[in-house]
């Protein structure tokens, strides 16, 4: 089974829609880092994704995605197996 790791905030249509689709793919078990109000979670994101600021940020197995845009323009295949 996949990991998938989200960071996320509470307010962002991009971060559900996100979340839905990898549910749409079957992967019913994301770990979400609610980063709104954590200044230390919102440094961690910014270095662990290479200096994007912007949420979601996602990563799979330990790999960076990027974000929603990204995730979604991933070939299917490519996709696919990645989330194994």
């Amino acid at each position: 089974m996949s990991t998938v790791t989200m960071y996320t905030k509470d307010y962002c249509p991009y971060c559900t829609k996100a979340k839905n689709f990898l549910k749409r793919k079957g992967i019913e078990q994301i770990q979400e880092i609610d980063i709104t109000h954590d200044e230390a979670l919102q440094q961690e994101m910014i270095d662990k994704s290479g200096g994007r600021k912007t949420v979601p940020q996602i990563f799979i197995n330990g790999a960076h995605v990027g974000g929603c845009d990204d995730l979604m323009a991933l070939d299917t295949d490519k996709l696919a197996a990645m989330l194994g």
